[in-house]
């Protein structure tokens, strides 16, 4: 195997961690959040952070890496149609992804200091659900939108 095939199968196994996990890990969340057990609910959220930084994190990091690399060997224009739709779409995903991961985080502590002490805001937390919900479709409708984009590779 040559290393354009071997960076290749990198990028393409990314791009199935970054949206596999993705959506793994926003169900996980979603059901674990609709406990109304404190414990299964801190578990959803404490690990949904793990992953979103051992899985989705490196991801994200190796997709532009590997994306250029190759465009640059596979002899592509930077500036096709395809490649910037791609651009475009990666970086609303990673513009919704940020808030996203911010409010896992800011939900799982407050989840924590319900353990601790029982209070909770329980309309602030389901606002930051419902923000956490809300910015999950766009970034994940963008991803389905670049894997066709990489397959077909409109002109």
């Amino acid at each position: 195997m040559d290393l354009y095939s071997i960076v290749k199968v990198i990028h393409i196994i990314s791009a199935t961690i970054l949206f596999g996990t993705g959506i793994g890990i926003a169900f996980f969340m979603l059901m674990g959040l609709r406990s109304k057990n404190i414990d299964e609910r801190r578990y959803a959220a404490r690990f949904t952070v793990i992953a979103d930084f051992t899985f989705t994190l490196p991801a994200v990091i190796l997709q532009p890496l590997t994306g250029a690399w190759l465009i640059w060997q596979g002899g592509f224009t930077w500036t096709d149609y395809w490649l910037v739709g791609t651009y475009a779409l990666y970086i609303l995903a990673g513009l919704c992804w940020l808030p996203v991961v911010y409010l896992q985080i800011a939900m799982k502590r407050m989840l924590d200091r319900q353990a601790i002490d029982r209070a909770f805001d329980e309309r602030a937390f389901n606002r930051l659900f419902r923000w956490w919900f809300l910015l999950g479709w766009p970034a994940f409708g963008g991803l389905v939108v670049i894997f066709g984009l990489m397959v077909m590779k409109p002109t």
